[in-house]
Formats: structure tokens, C-alpha cells, sequence
């Protein structure tokens, strides 16, 4: 809380705070009230000072328990290496160190029986199962700056971590006060707490946001549906809660729905919006429930029909990277597009995320193209028309793997009949995935038999 708003405010604490509180205890967190920390004259949760803000204990006994090979001072080392004091980084970079570290494991150097040394590397959070970490939700949690001390409203722990700051006011308060006069002021005052921060959420209890870490308030966003866009969206505090705390969902948003993109300014963090989190999710349950068709048989895995603007490239992002990530296989995405500039546009996003590193994936002409899919690249990127042949004969098949997901945005506005067929004969075994900024039409009835119908849709409505 900032200077002029110390004493405690009972409207927002009865209102606001105390049912947040009760929400995160249903969803299975531990909850405590740290206001009285030092009451004892040392801390309840084993801190040294109130400039610490990871919970050094409870991230201990996570990490012996995580890695139970792991001798006590390759802990320490891991400890010390998230623990690090990263005050003189840009914080983006700061904050993208810290989730590389949280997603990849920390490296540690071990002795072997023999006297020499191997390198291992540490689990810092099961992201496969979330009931095997610690989630620990604190309230009236003190912080000490360079200069001030702050507490801000609400602090969701993992492992010891602090992952996810609430922000909250009484319901007669404006929401833009959360984000003008406390979030804007702890950016200011106690830094380090944004350090492993994966995202915010401001709430009066009536109006709620959620943004990234370091996003400007026109950036925050409502968070509508918990669970699938059938539901009625709804705009409240334990809506964003349910949908973005309970200990499964924080892990994927965490672990698959964070991009750190490279612009002129440089390195900007991005939280998926519901939207594009849902979408995605259904996505790929499409894929799994795909491995089971029968050899020849391509993968229809539906249509997201999102409005332009709605990010689709950043989704297209989400949505391959969790799949390399959490589906067996050696997978490869065709991104397809229609036109010069939206190729560009989806290869930058992609390039600018570190999702792709080289130019070799990019068709540069049609014999190029079938090089490319004979081989076993992460990604292609090419123009509809390159699955074009000269002389109508039929196009030949290039690769018989199942592993191979084509993606298309806005390819149904082009010839499409007959390059959806090529792409089909190329490659009859591919899951096939198409992104839309407009409605099908009737008449668009090649686009259903590739892709299958919606299974996300993002209009202006």
C-alpha cells in the first residue's frame, strides 16, 4: 500500500480481499495472513529481511523433493542462482532469465563417485504434476525497497516463488486507481518483487484486469471463461481466479502462454489473452484425440475464426510451442499463408518470439518447398501457391508422417479448391489447423472438409 493509504481499508478487506482468500483456499492453496510476519521478532517464513521476497525455505524443501539425487549444496547452488540479485538488468530481460530458469531447470555441477564431476539439472516446479509443488497464497506481505517498504495486497507462491501479485480496492473505487496509484508505485519502489512475477491481477471485485508483468494499463485485459468459450462471459474477480489460479491452469499459463517478443525498444513480455488460452487448449486436445485415426486419413483440427487484431500469429505461436513441449513426437508446422505479407508478418512473430532461429525453413519456390516438407524441419513457412504444378497434373505426396501439422491463415481466399487438394496430396497424413479473421461463407465448403468447422471463435461480439 502506498504512504497515504496505510491503515487498513475494512470496505476492501470484507468486500474484496477476504473472499479472494476463501477462492484460493477452495482451489487447494495453503493461505496466510503475514502481516504480523515479524511479530516475533523473526519471521514466521523463515525470511531474513523483508528484502527477500522468494520464500528460501519453502523452495528448499520443493527442490529436495523434486530432486531427490540432488546432494544439499548442488540445492544451494540452485537457491543462490534464483535468488540472484538482478537489480542492474533491463527487467524484462531480468524476468525472462528467471522463467527460462523455472521452465528449463537450473544446470548444477555434482561430484561423481570417481572424483570427477557431471552436470544435472534441477526441477525447480513439476509442471506435469501440479499437486507435487507448494502453493502458497500470502496476504499483507511486506516488502523492502532501496528506499520504502510496501504490502501489497495478495502474493501467490509457488514453490516459494512469487508468481502472481492481486491488487485489489474496495468496489466504490475506480479499477484504474489499482493500476495508477499501488502497481505503478511497487514497479517503482520494490522492483525485485516483478523479478519472477508471471502476472497481475486488478480487481474492485466488480471490474477485474489482468496483464503481464510490466504492461502498460491499456494492456490489461478481462479474463471472461474458466473453462471454454460455450460459457457466458462473465467479468469478475473469481472468474479471473478460477480461471488463471487454479494450480493446473497457472502451471500451462506459465509454462505455455508467456512470450517475451524482441521490438525496436527491446524485449517485451506477453501474457496470452483468454481468448487465444482457451483457442489453444481446444486445439490441441483436437491433436491428441487425432493420433488415433487411420493411416491416410488427415487430422482435421477445426477452424479458429479470431477477428483481425486479435493476435492469431502470437496463437499460432502458443499453440505450436506447447505442442513441441508437452506431446510426444518429432513435430513439424507448415505455416501457410496467401499473400507475401502475411508470411512476413507470422516469420517475424515467430523469429522475434525464439520460436525460430534461421531462414532455411522458408520456401523461397515450389521445388524448394518439396526439399523442405521431405525433410525434418520444426517449421516451414510458405505461400499457398508454391503447392501449385504447372500443368494440373496431380501433386505429388512428399512425406507420410503424422507428426506434421499445417497451419493456413486466410488460405481459403485463394484458389482453393485445388492447392487445398495439393496440400492434401502432399502430405495425407498431416493434422490440418486454419486461422480466419472472417466468417466462412457458404460456399467455402473445401475449408470445412480440410480443416473441419470452429472450434474457437473471437468476433467483434
Amino acid at each position: 500500500m502506498t504512504p497515504t493509504d496505510q491503515a487498513h481499508d475494512y470496505g476492501e478487506d470484507a468486500a474484496v480481499e477476504q473472499p479472494a482468500i476463501q477462492l484460493f483456499a477452495d482451489l487447494r492453496w495453503e493461505t496466510v495472513n503475514l502481516y504480523h510476519e515479524w511479530a516475533g521478532g523473526k519471521s514466521t517464513e523463515g525470511r531474513e529481511s523483508e528484502k527477500q521476497v522468494v520464500l528460501e525455505g519453502r523452495l528448499r524443501t520443493a527442490l529436495e523433493r523434486l530432486n531427490p539425487d540432488l546432494p544439499a549444496t548442488a540445492i544451494t547452488q540452485v537457491i543462490e542462482e534464483i535468488t540472484l540479485d538482478r537489480a542492474r538488468m533491463v527487467h524484462a530481460n531480468a524476468n525472462h532469465e528467471l522463467w527460462r530458469l523455472l521452465r528449463e531447470g537450473v544446470k548444477v555441477k555434482v561430484a561423481t563417485p570417481r572424483g570427477g564431476q557431471e552436470t544435472k539439472t534441477a526441477r525447480i516446479i513439476d509442471w506435469r504434476n501440479p499437486e507435487a509443488n507448494d502453493f502458497l497464497l500470502a496476504s499483507q506481505f511486506w516488502v523492502k525497497g532501496e528506499m520504502h517498504r510496501r504490502r501489497p495486497d495478495l502474493i501467490g507462491f509457488v514453490n516459494g516463488i512469487p508468481l502472481v501479485l492481486l491488487e485489489l480496492k474496495k468496489p466504490s473505487a475506480p479499477l484504474k486507481s489499482a493500476y495508477d496509484d499501488n502497481l505503478t508505485d511497487y514497479r517503482d519502489t520494490i522492483p525485485h518483487v516483478f523479478t519472477p512475477n508471471a502476472f497481475i491481477i486488478l480487481s474492485n471485485g466488480f471490474d477485474t484486469k489482468v496483464g503481464s508483468t510490466f504492461a502498460p494499463w491499456q494492456f490489461f485485459n478481462e479474463w471472461k471463461r474458466v473453462e471454454d468459450e460455450g460459457e457466458a462471459g462473465r467479468v469478475s474477480l473469481e472468474t479471473a481466479i478460477r480461471g488463471m489460479c487454479a494450480k493446473e491452469k497457472l502451471l500451462d499459463l506459465v509454462e505455455n502462454f508467456i512470450v517475451y517478443e524482441e521490438e525496436k525498444a527491446g524485449l517485451v513480455k506477453k501474457l496470452a489473452k483468454n481468448h487465444q488460452y482457451l483457442g489453444v487448449n481446444r486445439a490441441i486436445i483436437e491433436v491428441l484425440q487425432s493420433r488415433d485415426r487411420p493411416e491416410g486419413e488427415p487430422a482435421r483440427l477445426g477452424v479458429f475464426w479470431h477477428t483481425q487484431g486479435s493476435g492469431k500469429s502470437l496463437s499460432m505461436v502458443f499453440f505450436s510451442r506447447k505442442i513441441l513441449r508437452t506431446v510426444p513426437g518429432s513435430w513439424s508446422f507448415v505455416m501457410v499463408t496467401d499473400r507475401q505479407e502475411l508470411d512476413e508478418q507470422i516469420y517475424k512473430t515467430f523469429l522475434a518470439t525464439g520460436t525460430v532461429t534461421n531462414n532455411d525453413a522458408h520456401a523461397n519456390s515450389g521445388a524448394h518447398l518439396k526439399e523442405l516438407l521431405k525433410g525434418d524441419h520444426r517449421f516451414v513457412f510458405t505461400l499457398i501457391h508454391k503447392f501449385n504444378t504447372r500443368d494440373g497434373t496431380a501433386y505429388p505426396k512428399l512425406s507420410d508422417r503424422r507428426d506434421i501439422i499445417v497451419i493456413t491463415d486466410e488460405a481459403h481466399r485463394s484458389q482453393y479448391d485445388t492447392l487445398a487438394l495439393n496440400m492434401r496430396n502432399a502430405l495425407p497424413n498431416a493434422g490440418f489447423l486454419g486461422f480466419t479473421g472472417t466468417p466462412l461463407m457458404a460456399g467455402e465448403e473445401r475449408t470445412r472438409e480440410v480443416f473441419g468447422d470452429y472450434i474457437s471463435i473471437y468476433n467483434f461480439a
